[in-house]
């Protein structure tokens, strides 16, 4: 499996991460990647950049080192409601938007509670792809996670830093929702979480993951720019139309 995109890293305007976009770009063109996320952090993170920053990226440049950009956003849910800590007339026109939870953002309650959270901001229509959902703060239905990520044809990233943080909890639950993912035949991406540019691209243990546990390769958005910008392309649709 040719692994062409790479949609979840950060640059230094998330404030605890340590790398530039160009060098970020740089990396995932040394790695052969033809695709790369930049999505900072919402404004509701410690640190994370103003919405000032989410405004501009504009002038950013298609592509670095040949290899396509798309700014965007790992929008915070901030809400029982699954609500995201960026305005509508912002996320109108951000490239990528992912959305996840986060202890300093979101207030936490029962697992419903969680799930439920999780499952409005997929239904967002400003919502492109879901993010870390085996991360244990937040106690998650995870089979209903990965139904409803079936259902309504969103993404949902195996995160290869969860998978790399060494805690048990969080690599169980990333094991338990990739299976279901593979059960139900919803569509993944695989994310670095890069927050340095040595990470960029490194997505071998949510690989081996996906593979081990028979999630099929096309349910895996990594090996397609162009199956990534077709569906980021009706996803705009909708949010053209939410809009309106």
């Amino acid at each position: 499996m040719t692994i062409l995109v790479d949609l979840h890293t950060h640059t230094i305007t998330s404030g605890h991460a340590y790398s530039t976009i160009s060098e970020n770009a740089l990396a995932a063109s040394r790695k052969g990647l033809q695709l790369l996320g930049m999505t900072d952090h919402g404004p509701s993170m410690l640190g994370a950049p103003s919405l000032y920053h989410f405004g501009n990226l504009s002038i950013l440049p298609e592509e670095l080192y040949g290899v396509r950009l798309l700014p965007g956003i790992e929008a915070n849910i901030i809400s029982h409601e699954g609500e995201l800590d960026l305005p509508v007339n912002y996320l109108v026109r951000m490239k990528l938007v992912l959305a996840g939870l986060h202890v300093q953002c979101y207030p936490g309650g029962t697992i419903e509670q969680n799930t439920q959270a999780y499952i409005n901001a997929m239904k967002n229509p400003f919502t492109d792809m879901m993010v870390h959902p085996g991360r244990p703060e937040f106690e998650l239905d995870l089979e209903k996670v990965a139904y409803m990520a079936a259902q309504l044809n969103v993404p949902v990233e195996i995160n290869n830093s969860s998978l790399a943080s060494g805690k048990k909890e969080t690599q169980e639950n990333c094991h338990r929702f990739a299976g279901y993912m593979a059960k139900y035949k919803g569509p993944v991406i695989l994310g670095s979480d890069a927050h340095f540019w040595d990470r960029v691209g490194v997505l071998d243990r949510s690989l081996h993951l996906a593979q081990e546990v028979g999630i099929k390769e096309e349910q895996i958005f990594n090996t397609s720019p162009e199956r990534v910008l077709a569906y980021l392309e009706e996803r705009r649709q909708k949010r053209f139309t939410a809009k309106q």
